[in-house]
C-alpha cells in the first residue's frame, strides 16, 4: 500500500528564523532512496536536448537544466510533496504554482561560480513580475561541504529590499538571465558583508533549504573532486503572476500554468519514474 506523505510543519521559531535571515535549512528532509531517485532523473533529464539545458562556457558540462518537473515523474511529484508545498504555504499562502524549476549543476573540479545577486531582480526586470511573493526550496541532491562549491548567502540581506535595478547590457547567456548579468558590484558586497556576514549552509544529501527572492546570495566555482547539484523549486503566489510588457520568457525558464497546486501522496521514489 502507498504509505501516505507525511506534511512537514514549520514551528513558529523556524518562521520567525526565515523571517529573520532569509532563509532556512531542513536536514535530511529525504532519505537516500528519495535521492537516489531524483539524482538518476536529473541525470536522465541531463541527455534530454533543448534550450532548456543550459552549459558551461567550455560548451560540454551542463551548468543548468531547467523546467525538469515538466518531463520527469520524479520531479513533478516533488514539487507537490507535501514536505516542499507545505512549508511554501506557510510562509506564502495556500495558492501556490511553481513559476521556475531549475536544477544547479556543479561537477566535479569543474562547476563555475555563481555572482552575487538576488533572484526577484531577475524576475522583475525581465518578467514584469511585481512582489517578491516567492519562496525558493532548494534540495540537495549531493552532499553539500565547504570544498564543493555551496550557496553562500548574507543574512538579513533581503530586508532592505532590491539593491539594484538594472542588467548588464552585455547578457552571458541568450537562454536565460544569468546572475552575472545582474551581479552586485566589489563595493557594494564589502558593505553589506560588513554589515550582514556570511553563512553558507551545508549538509548531506537530501536536505532543503528555503530562501528568501531578495536574499544576497551567489557561490564559487567547485574545485573539488565532489559534484554539487542543487534543485531549486520557485513558488509563486497565483495573485502575483507576471505580466510581461512585451514578449514573456520562454516557458521553460517562467512556468506559465498557474493553477494553484495540491498536495501529491505519489511516492518520489517511484522506480517505474520516467516521462510524465
Amino acid at each position: 500500500m502507498k504509505q501516505v506523505e507525511e506534511r512537514v510543519q514549520l514551528s513558529p521559531d523556524q518562521i520567525a528564523q526565515y523571517r529573520e535571515n532569509g532563509f532556512l535549512v531542513l536536514n535530511s528532509l529525504f532519505d537516500p532512496t528519495e535521492t537516489e531517485a531524483l539524482s538518476d532523473a536529473f541525470d536522465a533529464d541531463c541527455l534530454t536536448p533543448g534550450p532548456q539545458r543550459i552549459l558551461e562556457e567550455n560548451g560540454e558540462a551542463v551548468r543548468a537544466v531547467y523546467a525538469s518537473h515538466e518531463r520527469r515523474h520524479e520531479f513533478a511529484t516533488l514539487v507537490r510533496t507535501p514536505r516542499l508545498l507545505g512549508p511554501a504555504r506557510q510562509l506564502m499562502s495556500d495558492d501556490l504554482y511553481v513559476y521556475q524549476f531549475k536544477i544547479n549543476a556543479k561537477p566535479a573540479f569543474g562547476g563555475d561560480k555563481w555572482a552575487w545577486h538576488q533572484d526577484f531582480l531577475a524576475w522583475k526586470l525581465a518578467d514584469n513580475l511585481a512582489a517578491p511573493r516567492q519562496v525558493n526550496i532548494g534540495v540537495f541532491l549531493d552532499e553539500v561541504t565547504e570544498f564543493n562549491g555551496p550557496l553562500i548567502f548574507l543574512p538579513g540581506s533581503h530586508r532592505s529590499g532590491l539593491l539594484r535595478d538594472f542588467r548588464n547590457d552585455a547578457a552571458r547567456s541568450v537562454q536565460h538571465l544569468d546572475p552575472d548579468d545582474i551581479a552586485l558590484r566589489p563595493e557594494q558586497m564589502s558593505a553589506l558583508v560588513d554589515r550582514h556576514g556570511m553563512v553558507s549552509p551545508k549538509g548531506p544529501a537530501g536536505s532543503v533549504i528555503l530562501f528568501d527572492p531578495e536574499v544576497v546570495h551567489g557561490s564559487a566555482p567547485n574545485m573539488s573532486p565532489f559534484p554539487r547539484r542543487l534543485l531549486i523549486a520557485t513558488y509563486n503566489d497565483v495573485a502575483n503572476a507576471p505580466v510581461p510588457l512585451g514578449e514573456p520568457r520562454p516557458s521553460y525558464v517562467v512556468g506559465r500554468d498557474t493553477t494553484p497546486l495540491r498536495f501529491s501522496d505519489d511516492p518520489i521514489d517511484l522506480r517505474v519514474g520516467g516521462a510524465v
